[in-house]
């Protein structure tokens, strides 16, 4: 019989930061299986130290301090991999663990795509990032696989996913070519997806579980500005997100986005995006 597994996804903006801002409390009560990270900034040493009792697949940025990403998971993973293809600035951003439960294998990847910035090589890497990506996906949704892609992809897909979304359309997070790679990855699996920036690709097939169930509202929100007082006014953007293999978002049973209840209950400026999966024969 399958059984809930809850997965959780959190860009901790420094693992050391967030344990000490109160990140333990709120995992102690979460009843959390597997749980991504992204932008650690530590080595693996540090995540055992700090949250022991987690098997660990980590991928450390190659720039100490920066990115870095890492799937802690209550088993042990049966494998990893890290590589997105030659010519990927992806180090610390893309790391997938195979995990055996219950007679099926399921697939779970954090990724935490480059912030970018428009007309700068910072831009070009996250383009070459996204296409790296686009062709990965592409590989593991064959043959109806258990895959979750999870994690900060620094981008809002639609106005729904941006509070202030009309002054941030010529803005790195909101670009129409950045939106329109969501357009692909969630586009019907083989069919031709007119882009919101009016390129043409092949639909993947995924499915964005966090919109599938809030529906047709703004948000809910992932990530808050430190500025002003954007989290009190819940000014912010949907950027972190659970993508899942058609196979396996037929067997989400619930989501949720963690929010903290007020601005000092915060450990992270993200919060955690968590669903529950029906998995094992």
């Amino acid at each position: 019989m399958p059984r809930s597994v809850r997965i959780a996804s959190v860009n901790v903006n420094g693992i050391r930061a967030a344990v000490r801002n109160g990140m333990t409390g709120w995992l102690d009560g979460a009843g959390v299986d597997i749980l991504t990270l992204q932008e650690v900034r530590a080595e693996t040493t540090h995540i055992t130290e700090l949250l022991p009792g987690w098997h660990i697949v980590h991928d450390e940025s190659l720039s100490k301090g920066r990115s870095g990403v890492a799937v802690l998971s209550r088993i042990p993973a049966a494998a990893s991999r890290i590589d997105l293809g030659e010519g990927v600035d992806s180090r610390g951003r893309w790391i997938e663990a195979d995990l055996e439960i219950d007679g099926e294998t399921v697939t779970v990847v954090s990724a935490y795509v480059h912030s970018g910035e428009d007309g700068t090589p910072r831009q070009d890497a996250k383009y070459g990032f996204l296409d790296a990506m686009t062709e990965r996906m592409s590989r593991l949704a064959a043959g109806g696989a258990l895959v979750l892609v999870t994690g900060d992809l620094n981008v809002g897909h639609r106005p729904l996913d941006i509070k202030n979304w009309r002054g941030n359309q010529k803005k790195a997070g909101f670009l129409p070519k950045e939106r329109a790679y969501v357009d692909r990855f969630l586009g019907d699996a083989g069919a031709q997806v007119v882009g919101v920036d009016g390129s043409t690709g092949t639909g993947l097939g995924w499915v964005d579980i966090g919109r599938r169930h809030a529906g047709e509202v703004e948000g809910p929100y992932t990530w808050w500005s430190n500025r002003g007082q954007a989290f009190d006014n819940d000014t912010g953007w949907r950027i972190d997100y659970h993508l899942a293999t058609a196979a396996l978002a037929a067997r989400e049973s619930g989501y949720h986005v963690a929010r903290a209840a007020t601005y000092a209950e915060r450990w992270s400026d993200h919060a955690p995006v968590v669903a529950d999966y029906a998995i094992g024969r």
